[in-house]
């Protein structure tokens, strides 16, 4: 052997051994994702190590959020209105309007609280009676949104003493309760409302001005 054969044979030698075999060596993969089940996210990484891939699961919780439903309505929404009143055969209707003056939109359901007023605005006896059918008509407990400057409504079947006039009297304001509060409002009846022991049919809210039927 040429001594120029046996120096490059050498240096062949020499890289091979500091190299290594390439079949020993573990090569490292990109993470893969996973489509994600139940709201999780599932990564597979390739260990840097000889021996099996290792997998990492992470779980990510994703919550929507709906829309917020709006607040429930309080007495100070409202601005309270008398709508009226019509007799018939001993019975009398009243009605009334709540008016949104906010501006924003509430939500209401069920009874008014009231109380009759006398014309110095002083507290007059007042049997409130809750009733969805009175002798005027038929109303729904229904729940409502107000949006601003929209109205509800109610009204009050009243008797007018046919049989007998004793313990009557005329009612010249309200006080109003809006559902779910405690706090009161109050209007004037213009021309009073003849009513006779305090006795009241009241209707639940109901949408615009629709509650008082003339």
């Amino acid at each position: 052997m040429s001594l120029r054969t046996a120096i490059a044979a050498a240096t062949c030698a020499l890289l091979l051994a500091a190299c290594g075999g390439s079949g020993n060596n573990a090569s490292s993969s990109p993470a893969v994702p996973v489509t994600p089940t139940s709201g999780s996210t599932t990564t597979t990484t390739q260990s840097t190590q000889t021996g099996p891939p290792t997998t990492t699961t992470t779980t990510t919780t994703g919550t929507s959020t709906a829309s917020a439903a709006p607040p429930p309505c309080v007495t100070a929404d409202f601005a309270l209105r008398f709508l009226g009143q019509e007799g018939a055969t001993g019975h009398g209707e009243v009605g009334f309007a709540l008016r949104n003056i906010t501006p924003y939109q509430c939500h209401t359901f069920g009874y008014p609280g009231i109380l009759f007023l006398g014309k110095a605005g002083q507290a007059l006896p007042t049997t409130p009676t809750h009733t969805t059918v009175d002798f005027f008509g038929k109303t729904t407990e229904t729940e409502l949104i107000v949006l601003p400057g929209a109205s509800v409504s109610f009204r009050l079947g009243v008797s007018h003493g046919a049989g007998s006039t004793n313990g009557c009297t005329t009612a010249y304001g309200l006080q109003v309760i809006a559902p779910d509060d405690t706090h009161t409002t109050h209007t004037t009846i213009p021309e009073g409302a003849f009513e006779c022991g305090g006795a009241a049919t009241v209707t639940p809210l109901q949408a615009a001005e629709t509650a008082f039927t003339e």
